[in-house]
């Protein structure tokens, strides 16, 4: 793509699912006019589960194809999992700029009063050895808790399907972290996956007001309006589309869920 791409190139968003509605949020408030392609990998959903391989193999392949149909002016992976296993393969694959997300675990290291971090994600995530490398790196004096929970990232499915969230989900996820050793003193749980600040208010009821919750997605807003400073923007604000990949296990969320996050219509892939 050039260097000024087509005022109409719209931003892409990537996620197994619906999480990367959250970091599409935060993009939405700083450039508001920017064209929205949402892309959730229901087929491929969940991804916390899936082999490093499969993920490696399927996330670059998936993302040449929507990015060969939608012609994006630059691509977010707005997913953790996909992003600290599959990124360096994206980057190598296409020739488009490639925004990725990893756990927020400078700014909770930088934060934290008590020195104990909770790295609340999927089960993939938190073995990366990227997590590792981030603990080490910024948080080498602090005791840093991992949890994987798959059932957030149903929970957060299902509250976007207008279903209750199962309080056991939540509660499960807390005393994977609460019960390890150090994680009384725990006073900042970085959420390590983008489907998780969807459950903010309940996480935050089960974990107390004595802990705060962080995620990156303000800082991949900003640099998201960083790569793409001085480009041109439609004159007003339209509705973006969510594509979803064809699954026979996971139905589509109804699209008045997603009118918040500015998506006004959807299709299937």
């Amino acid at each position: 793509m050039g260097q000024f791409p087509a005022a109409d190139a719209p931003l892409l968003f990537f996620d197994s699912g619906l999480g990367g509605l959250t970091v599409l949020e935060k993009a939405r408030k700083l450039l508001p006019n920017a064209p929205i392609i949402y892309a959730a990998d229901y087929a491929g959903l969940p991804y916390g589960e899936k082999s490093e391989a499969m993920l490696a193999a399927r996330v670059p392949a998936l993302l040449g194809r929507l990015v060969e149909r939608y012609q994006p002016r630059l691509v977010v992976i707005a997913c953790n999992t996909a992003s600290t296993i599959a990124l360096t393969h994206v980057r190598a694959a296409l020739d488009v700029p490639i925004v990725g997300t990893v756990p927020a675990i400078k700014p909770a290291a930088e934060q934290s009063r008590t020195g104990v971090i909770g790295v609340l994600g999927t089960a993939a995530t938190v073995r990366q050895p990227y997590v590792d490398d981030l603990s080490a790196q910024y948080a080498a004096n602090q005791l840093v808790l991992r949890h994987g929970s798959p059932e957030l990232v149903v929970a957060a499915e299902a509250k976007l399907h207008g279903l209750p969230v199962d309080p056991a989900a939540i509660q499960s996820a807390v005393d994977g972290l609460r019960r390890q050793n150090g994680g009384d003193n725990l006073d900042i749980v970085v959420l390590a996956c983008t489907h998780f600040p969807l459950l903010a208010p309940e996480l935050q009821q089960a974990f107390g007001p004595d802990v705060r919750l962080i995620d990156g997605s303000d800082g991949i807003a900003r640099r998201i309006a960083y790569l793409t400073q001085g480009q041109s923007w439609p004159a007003n604000p339209s509705g973006g589309v969510a594509v979803f990949t064809k699954s026979d296990t996971h139905i589509l969320p109804p699209l008045d869920s997603l009118r918040p996050f500015g998506i006004d219509s959807m299709d299937i892939i």
